[in-house]
């Protein structure tokens, strides 16, 4: 395995984009950059700070203020405090579907993202990744799942987490983010024309695991 490439991982929110991501970055010793956290981030951020998520000028100056790091243990930090378990609160997941919408957060976050992607060795997972961030990635998939099956994933985490969870508000929830997502002006949930799509529904993790490791043997 000499050649290091950039993998992209596409797909809809709870597809489990991040969780193969990252198994696949350890097999690969690859370095993992979760892009759906750092919208997170911009939405925690703008909570803690009392700031309206649904008001684009008063988000977008927040940004010069917003420093995140990504370490390979997947401690995320912002502003230097881990925010790893902060970020996944359902309502940081819906403040992160408004603010992904806004052109100066996108420019900011995308330019971050190429910028730590430099030199291959690298899986980034999103929205967009093979389709705006990382166009000319060597490998590019497309995950899905059906709602049911991926509420239940998100249910079982949040369990997981010790966060409170309910499985129907979950499944509401993934719904409205697939119509934000794939609705939205800039940069759209949208398969690559040249993504594999991998439906991950009736498929075990390291199923899917195996899956991806082969198309990128293909690759390298």
């Amino acid at each position: 395995m000499s050649k290091k490439i950039s993998i992209a991982i596409d797909g809809p929110a709870a597809a489990g984009k991040s969780t193969i991501a990252k198994m696949v970055a350890k097999n690969l010793n690859y370095t993992y950059i979760d892009t759906g956290a750092m919208y997170r981030c911009v939405a925690y951020y703008a909570l803690l700070k009392n700031v309206d998520v649904t008001d684009e000028q008063a988000v977008s100056m927040l940004l010069k203020d917003i420093d995140i790091r990504m370490f390979p243990d997947g401690t995320i930090q912002l502003n230097r405090e881990d925010v790893t378990s902060a970020i996944r609160e359902n309502e940081v997941s819906m403040g992160a579907s408004i603010v992904s919408q806004y052109e100066a957060v996108r420019s900011f976050l995308v330019d971050k993202q190429r910028q730590m992607a430099q030199g291959g060795g690298v899986i980034l997972d999103g929205r967009d990744i093979g389709t705006v961030v990382l166009k000319d990635a060597e490998l590019k998939i497309y995950q899905v799942a059906s709602i049911e099956c991926r509420a239940l994933r998100r249910h079982k985490e949040n369990l997981q987490r010790g966060l409170e969870s309910n499985l129907e508000d979950i499944q509401k929830e993934i719904a409205l983010r697939d119509e934000q997502d794939m609705n939205r002006l800039i940069s759209p949930l949208k398969k690559a024309d040249d993504a594999i799509e991998i439906d991950t529904s009736d498929m075990t993790l390291e199923e899917v695991v195996a899956r991806v490791m082969q198309l990128v043997e293909e690759r390298i």
